[in-house]
């Protein structure tokens, strides 16, 4: 479960929030006024999240390139002359 600071908190001890995340590998959570804000994280973390998305992104064009009235990407650029 990720540690949880305040934003102030996080602030005054910005140095140790991050060393957190890289040498012992934590998910810390910012809060302000009581709300969950930010997230301090490896970076390995967020370069598995990017990763997810890009999957999910191909997913969805190769889906969309399927629809009925798409147009390849050729076709639109040879139109446009680009």
């Amino acid at each position: 479960m990720p540690r949880s600071v305040s934003a102030s908190a996080a602030r005054a001890g910005f140095a140790e929030t991050v060393n957190r995340a890289i040498y012992a590998g934590e998910r810390v959570i910012v809060r302000r006024h009581g709300k969950d804000v930010a997230a301090v994280i490896p970076i390995e973390d967020l370069q598995l999240l990017e990763a997810i998305e890009d999957r999910m992104d191909i997913d969805a064009a190769r889906k969309a390139m399927k629809e009925k009235g798409s147009v390849a990407w050729l076709k639109v650029r040879a139109r446009l002359k680009l």
